[in-house]
């Protein structure tokens, strides 16, 4: 792996991670944007540029960070298979323990004060539906909501990672003895949206697509002559566009034919978006990656992703309460509650890194030094 890739792979983890948080940061009505979901209420400039983003062009941030994993666990085959799972343990089940635990802990804090509580309680993140205080739940339920449905749902993304690296073996095998039929398989799966706790067409699909480019050698530092920057850019763009409008025009009339729309405008937006996003931006990965500032911001990506859920919903639910005489003052919390955040979650990942660097390791899995 050339130098120039290695920083291409290190930027695009940061960059999807910090826009995660414009994907959890959205404040409709409609509170759990899937991909075919409608909005039912008027479409204006604010409402439009959340769905657009949140559920639109930045759908692209999942797959392209699954093809990451996939790409770099397939290039340590030279390492024992076991050896390398016991390590993943360490950096990834014992950070998802840990910003699992911190997620609860924030609730709790923010449920013991009357204002923050009413926040906790419009948020409705409890995963089982249930959004009493933790006081009335008791140890088992809090137990629960640590381990398997965590309150930091954002954290799913870890425990698939996780199980995708322990199927490995057979995710290479399938990739490299049967590439057509398993990638027909994988590809209907994410079509569908199949998903049943750990293994989703997404992860799998994605996952695999990455093994696929490092066990061929495919130069990802060169764009392929069929490639057009113009036409990716264009699907890309255009199709989210086309599903943002759909979402607030159509009705739900109880059959599923605009989810087969949705789902296509989804996954064609998504495979432009990775296209146009890792060969068309070689100019800033380079101009970021020379700069210091950019650098030190990129090390505390793995604090962002594990503790902006549930700062970010609270908080959006906060400022939307206190701050609504504001003109616009949904949209500037949308641009503005979710960049407070995230730089919050940097200072907090300074600040530890500095005080406590045994603790900041083991939360980070070894990462951000």
């Amino acid at each position: 792996m050339t130098r120039f890739i290695s920083q291409k792979l290190r930027f695009y983890s940061f960059v999807c991670i910090a826009l995660l948080l414009f994907v959890h940061g959205y404040n409709l009505n409609e509170t759990y944007l899937q991909k075919d979901s409608l909005v039912n209420e008027p479409l204006t400039f604010t409402t439009f540029i959340e769905y657009f983003l949140a559920n639109g062009v930045l759908r692209f941030r999942l797959p392209l960070l699954f093809i990451i994993s996939g790409y770099i666990f397939a290039l340590q085959d030279q390492r024992p298979y076991a050896e390398r799972i016991k390590k993943r343990l360490v950096t990834l089940i014992i950070p998802f323990l840990i910003w699992s635990a911190v997620g609860l802990a924030i609730t709790y804090l923010f449920q013991q004060f009357p204002v923050t509580a009413k926040a906790v309680k419009d948020a409705q993140l409890d995963q089982l539906g249930d959004n009493r205080p933790y006081n009335e739940i008791g140890w088992g339920g809090i137990l629960l909501r640590w381990i398997v449905v965590p309150i930091s749902y954002q954290l799913w993304f870890i425990k698939s990672l996780f199980f995708y690296n322990l199927l490995y073996p057979v995710l290479k095998w399938m990739v490299l003895k049967y590439p057509r039929i398993w990638f027909s398989i994988v590809s209907f799966l994410w079509i569908i949206g199949f998903g049943i706790y750990l293994i989703e067409g997404m992860g799998l699909l994605f996952f695999s697509l990455g093994i696929w480019l490092c066990k061929n050698n495919y130069p990802l530092d060169r764009k392929p002559q069929w490639f057009s920057s113009y036409v990716s850019w264009l699907f890309f763009i255009g199709l989210s566009v086309i599903k943002t409008f759909l979402a607030f025009e159509l009705e739900n009339d109880g059959s599923n034919w605009h989810s087969w729309i949705f789902i296509l405008l989804y996954a064609g937006s998504v495979i432009a978006g990775v296209m146009a996003i890792w060969f068309s931006t070689d100019r800033l990965v380079k101009w970021c990656m020379g700069r210091k500032w950019f650098i030190w911001m990129a090390a505390f990506a793995f604090v962002i992703y594990g503790m902006h859920v549930p700062l970010l919903p609270y908080a959006i639910r906060l400022s939307c309460r206190y701050f609504y005489n504001v003109p616009n003052y949904r949209l500037v919390a949308y641009i503005m509650v979710p960049l407070m955040v995230m730089f919050f979650c940097m200072a907090f990942g300074a600040l530890l890194r500095a005080l406590l660097p045994k603790v900041y390791k083991l939360a980070t899995g070894g990462r951000g030094f």
